[in-house]
């Protein structure tokens, strides 16, 4: 009984070593990406962070922030003109229209009423433009942030490669293409 418990013994090694690779992953969080996109519509460019595409950021402020940019900026023109319509239909010549860049007043306003018509037209369209492309821009980060979440749970490993190929025939001396996928066990 002795000789058959040494030799259960001899024949179990110490140590246990792992010959072939394998990468331990962190299991996939399918909440990520409705998290993501969530961070990004409280916030701007929060969902990048979550991502850790830090980069994105600057981008995301830039192009929502140029959107914001161009809305209050034709706001202020639509609203200065209005103003002044609303002025020379009251009966008023008193219009920043009405006088030169020296302050001194004009017999005939710079711009007519129908100018100021024409500019308030001009004005609101490029306004509600702006206000449609923010959105968009907004709308694009979330679904930037949503998008990117998912791709970092995307299985990218060296088993699996795409890669173009170029044959020639040897018989007719004719060249074919083609792309080959390669997945290794």
């Amino acid at each position: 009984m002795a000789q058959d418990e040494n030799s259960k013994k001899k024949l179990l090694p110490e140590e246990v070593i792992i010959d072939s690779i394998i990468e331990i992953r962190k299991p996939i969080d399918p909440l990520s990406p409705s998290k993501a996109a969530f961070y990004s519509a409280i916030l701007p460019g929060l969902g990048q962070v979550y991502n850790k595409k830090y980069w994105k950021v600057p981008i995301v402020f830039g192009a929502i922030g140029t959107g914001v940019y161009f809305y209050i900026s034709n706001n202020k023109e639509y609203n200065r003109y209005r103003d002044a319509y609303k002025s020379r239909l009251a009966g008023f010549t008193n219009d920043e229209f009405y006088f030169d860049s020296q302050g001194n007043q004009l017999t005939t306003p710079r711009v007519t009423i129908d100018g100021l018509e024409r500019a308030q037209k001009f004005y609101r369209k490029n306004k509600e433009i702006s206000l449609l492309v923010t959105i968009g821009l907004y709308a694009l980060n979330i679904i930037d942030a949503n998008v990117d979440a998912h791709l970092l749970q995307y299985n990218v490993d060296e088993n699996l490669s795409l890669a173009p190929h170029y044959k020639i025939n040897e018989l007719d001396a004719t060249g074919s293409v083609g792309l080959t996928l390669n997945f290794k066990f």
